[in-house]
Parts: structure tokens; C-alpha cells; sequence
């Protein structure tokens, strides 16, 4: 008396599957030039960086190190660095983020 019946609406049509794939396609896109081509190209400049560090090359770590490289050492990935004329340390060849241009340890 006071509650009404329900009845089931007929069904509408839904969407095929072509949209979901032109939405997926275009997902993928969004992602592959937003997120995977930049970091991709990231990642090539930093290993030509790495490739390219040789000896008397002022660099700068992650750990916010500046020192000039005395050895290089191909077959570890590691490098020693000399911060001053007294200290040397042995960092990893990754750990390397610019190199500086020469001359800038005597400005600092």
C-alpha cells in the first residue's frame, strides 16, 4: 500500500569492445612519451657520462663530493677520486652525477 513495486528497467546497450581498445591504445601512448621516453633518455645520457670519465676530470657525487679523478678502473666500475691533496676516495662509477667544468675546485 505504501511501498510501490520495483521494476527492473530493460537493459541499455553497452559499449563494444573497439573503445576500450582505442582507450588502452591511447593510455600506452600517454605513458610511453610522458613517462618511459624521458626517463629512457635519462638514463643513455647518464651511461655516456660514465663511459666518458677519465682521468683529471672534475666530478661531482651524490653525496655532494667534488673531486678530480686519479684512477679509473674499468673492469670494477669504480673510480678514486681525490678531494684535496691529502684525501682520496674510492666511489662507484653510478654514484658520478655531472662532470664539472676544469678549474672549478679552485673557485670553490
Amino acid at each position: 500500500m505504501f511501498i510501490s513495486n520495483a521494476y527492473a528497467q530493460t537493459a541499455a546497450p553497452q559499449g563494444g569492445g573497439m573503445e576500450f581498445l582505442v582507450m588502452i591504445g591511447i593510455f600506452g601512448l600517454i605513458f610511453y612519451f610522458l613517462i618511459y621516453r624521458p626517463q629512457a633518455k635519462r638514463v643513455k645520457e647518464h651511461k655516456e657520462l660514465l663511459n666518458a670519465i677519465s682521468k683529471n676530470d672534475e666530478v661531482l657525487t651524490q653525496g655532494g663530493l667534488v673531486g678530480r679523478v686519479v684512477k679509473v678502473s674499468d673492469e670494477k666500475d669504480f673510480v678514486l677520486v681525490a678531494l684535496n691533496d691529502e684525501v682520496e676516495v674510492t666511489v662507484q662509477k653510478s654514484s658520478v652525477t655531472a662532470v664539472l667544468p676544469k678549474g672549478t675546485m679552485k673557485s670553490l
